[in-house]
Parts: structure tokens; sequence; C-alpha cells
């Protein structure tokens, strides 16, 4: 008898898939791009974030970073300081995904 193949969703799209929830908190333009930034500086401030995403803008930076925080990827540390002093960091459950990033990175550069 042959293993059943382990499908991707079992839920096509559902609200039980867990590749659908993946996509959902990192997918989009800018997500993956944030995440690396960080992951490469361990700590990065919101200027350089800034100015490391190229083409992102103010707005769309500040709501990734705020959709990230409230799934639990980037951690927010603001310093009582003036002028105000903001810096961002990976969760464990943002650098737990990290590997597959990399698998995900390496993927792209053998075939597309």
């Amino acid at each position: 008898m042959a293993n059943k193949k382990e499908p991707l969703c079992e839920d096509i799209a559902g609200n039980g898939c867990g590749l659908k929830k993946v996509l959902n908190i990192v997918g989009g333009k800018w997500k993956i791009m944030i995440l690396c930034v960080i992951d490469n500086n361990e700590t990065v401030r919101y200027g350089e974030l800034r100015r490391s995403v190229y083409g992102i803008t103010n707005t769309m930076l500040a709501q990734s970073l705020k959709e990230l925080e409230a799934d639990g990827l980037v951690n927010r540390l603001q310093f009582d300081e003036m002028p105000v002093r903001v810096e961002y960091s990976l969760t464990e459950k943002a650098k737990s995904m990290i590997p597959i990033l990399l698998e995900l990175k390496r993927w792209g550069e053998a075939n597309l």
C-alpha cells in the first residue's frame, strides 16, 4: 500500500489551512523584505528600515510593522527619550520562519 501524499491544505484556502494563515501574515509586497532587513541586523530603527526597503512608503512601512507586531513576528521597543527612539527585532516565532524563507530563496535562485 502506497503512502498517502500529505496535502498542502486539507481545507483548500479555508480558515483551517495553515498555508493560508502564513500567507495572510507574511504575504504582500513588503513584509518578507521587512523581516529580512530585521533578520540581517538583529535590531533595526524605523529610519534604517525605511532606507533599506527600497520603494516602501512611510504609511506602508508603519502599517506593515503594526501588523507584524500584532501577528507576533516583530518586537517593538520604544525608549523614553527625545526624540523618540524605537527599535524593531524579530520574535522567536519569526526566527523560526527564517530557515523556511531561506529555502524559498534558494528555490527562487535555482528555478526563477
